[in-house]
């Protein structure tokens, strides 16, 4: 079975460097899709600007007619801390024995011993860890331990086993953040070029992320 991808985030708002990411997540891996997933009420960051609606709406609009993406928004109906360990743990059963590829940045790698349940997650899925080229893993601590233990180089192993191989991945790492994006739109800049243009009309027709008065 081709693997699935699964990207986890707020998406408050969706820009390119997300779906940069996943669609070399999809390439790299030959994954059945990958699914966007919007967290509801995420444990590590502020409250999102926009509700749920609306960043679901941008989402669906920013990967319409891109196959090898998906909008996923079981975080958003399912009540309480939007907890990875949870959607992972839905997704197996769903899925059976498919390779999951949870997508993790570098940031959120480094601070995985943060995370609930975190030395579940690793049972779950695989971990995807999309970095600039040239970074170094932790090599100390919980994280550190856990990349000796279960990296790998090798991309195929992921593709032969449900779960449990972490892997370095290099993408483009576009310098684009949802936070930039807030205080741009807040301020009546224009976002062209930093988000598709399907999300940036919607943004501006609806006035979301506008400074309220």
């Amino acid at each position: 079975m081709r693997p699935l991808g699964i990207l986890g985030g707020t998406f408050d708002p969706v820009h390119h460097g997300h779906l940069r990411t996943a669609l070399e997540v999809a390439e790299a891996f030959e994954t059945e899709r990958v699914l966007l997933i919007p967290a509801g009420d995420p444990l590590h960051r502020a409250a999102p600007v926009a509700d749920g609606a609306m960043r679901l709406a941008l989402l669906r609009a920013a990967i319409d007619g891109e196959p090898r993406l998906a909008v996923d928004d079981r975080e958003l109906r399912r009540a309480g801390p939007s907890y990875t360990v949870l959607t992972l743990e839905e997704l197996r059963r769903e899925h059976g024995d498919r390779p999951l590829l949870l997508i993790l940045g570098m940031d959120a790698f480094a601070g995985l011993a943060g995370w609930h349940r975190w030395m579940d997650l690793v049972g779950l899925a695989h971990l995807v860890v999309a970095h600039r080229p040239g970074w170094s893993p932790p090599q100390v601590g919980a994280v550190g331990d856990l990349w000796r233990a279960r990296g790998t180089e090798d991309r195929a192993a992921l593709a032969a086993a449900p779960a449990g191989r972490v892997l370095l991945l290099p993408t483009t790492q576009l310098d684009i953040a949802a936070s930039r994006l807030r205080e741009m739109l807040s301020a009546g800049r224009d976002p062209r070029y930093l988000m598709p243009e399907a999300v940036r009309r919607m943004i501006h027709e609806t006035g979301a992320y506008a400074r309220k008065r």
